[in-house]
């Protein structure tokens, strides 16, 4: 339990910020509707670019250079499909990778959002395009 009033609980995740073309790359799993950022949760024991590279390869099967790994924000927002109150707290990173991005296992498809693009997206990645759209590092439409 957290402090916070109303909060029953958190999920702890790491998401790669990747942009191109003005738009920010994310991923939709098979049998779902809304895109998020592409990433997951640490193990036991995995530091934050630890999971990352790991969630990241499983994903878009392309390998990140954890050397160039930088922080860029971490965001809170309610978890979609979980009980009321239940908070997912992403931390959003930016890293170098090679390779190509391309859906693996539980991934049906990839996008490059624009602000635009809030209806297709989870709450988490609502909020990282406001963000990224108010620094003028996303397309607005």
């Amino acid at each position: 339990m957290t402090e916070e009033i109303g909060v029953i609980g958190v999920i702890e995740k790491v998401a790669w910020i990747r942009l191109e073309d003005g738009g920010l790359l994310a991923a939709r799993s098979h049998g779902r509707e809304l895109f998020y950022l592409p990433g997951g949760k640490p193990e036991p024991g995995e530091t934050h670019p630890e999971a990352l590279a790991r969630e990241i390869a499983e994903e878009l099967g392309v390998t990140l250079d954890r050397a160039t790994v930088r922080p860029l924000l971490t965001v809170e927002a309610p978890a979609h499909g979980k009980p009321a109150g239940t908070l997912v707290r992403t931390s959003c990173y930016t890293a170098d990778h090679t390779g190509t991005p391309a859906p693996c296992g539980e991934i049906a498809e990839l996008a490059h959002l624009t602000h635009g693009d809030h209806p297709r997206a989870s709450a988490t990645t609502r909020t990282v395009l406001d963000h990224l759209a108010a620094s003028g590092r996303l397309l607005r439409w």
